[in-house]
């Protein structure tokens, strides 16, 4: 099968952190010399588009279109658009999310809100929470940009959107919406932006759990690549099988697998 559309994980599959994965960088400007339509799909809402644009070009040599990067911030808002609820929101999240619903046409309103939106927030503090609460209880739509519990970084594994999530589902007995990887709706948006078929189209990431569960779930083949989230180690145990697994992006075949 020769794939003519890629929608593309970046951290764990491009790089690692601040790190570097060189088979990363080759494949995405092998995809770039071959002219294949290829979406960079992430559920980090602390960037914007152009934000991450600029790290690309200036930590790992990748030059790449604003239009190839596609965010749970960017899915989110389209989500709000099509429920179509007047532009009120309470928003605990970074610069990227806010940035995103902010320039969609959104007002933040803390009292009654239509829409709770809720992503990674590293200044979270107990009245965010009480806020949001309070909110929902009032009717706001409850949404959660992605489901990811933790994210790894150079201190260990620390809590990630879902864990807020969770607090607040918790608090509320209201289950959020939650739109990023493994969730339907971003998968479909992806492809919508990408413009290829599904059955044309592989996703290729290296969390089992969120990106190569979006493909699974939502009948796309998958690529499982073992440079950042999901070990070796782990492949064995899992409940089904990605379509191809490598241990570096430079083991890929472009065309034919």
């Amino acid at each position: 099968m020769t794939y003519k559309g890629y929608l593309i994980d970046l951290d764990g599959t491009i790089y690692k952190g601040k790190e570097r994965i060189p088979a990363g960088e080759r494949f995405v400007k092998e995809l770039q010399k071959r002219q294949i339509p290829h979406l960079f799909v992430t559920n980090n809402t602390t960037r914007t588009p152009e934000q991450v644009q600029i790290m690309l070009a200036e930590n790992f040599e990748i030059q790449t279109p604003l239009n190839t990067i596609y965010t749970a911030s960017l899915a989110t808002v389209d989500y709000m658009n099509d429920i179509g609820r007047k532009k009120t929101v309470y928003v605990i999240g970074e610069h990227g999310l806010k940035s995103a619903i902010a320039q969609a046409g959104y007002i933040e309103d803390k009292e009654n809100p239509a829409y709770v939106v809720v992503g990674l927030d590293w200044q979270v503090d107990y009245e965010k929470f009480a806020t949001a609460t309070l909110a929902i209880e009032r009717g706001a739509v409850f949404i959660g940009t992605n489901p990811d519990l933790n994210i790894p970084t150079e201190r260990g594994l620390l809590p990630g959107a879902g864990s807020l999530l969770a607090l607040l589902e918790a608090a509320t007995r209201i289950k959020p919406h939650v739109v990023g990887k493994p969730q339907a709706y971003i998968m479909n948006k992806a492809l919508s932006h990408l413009g290829t078929k599904l059955e044309e189209t592989i996703m290729v990431g290296d969390n089992y759990l969120t990106d190569i569960r979006a493909g699974i779930d939502n009948g796309f083949p998958t690529l499982l690549v073992l440079t950042g989230f999901t070990k070796e180690e782990e492949v064995a145990d899992l409940p089904i099988a990605p379509s191809y697994i490598l241990k570096s992006l430079d083991e890929w075949s472009f065309d034919e697998n």
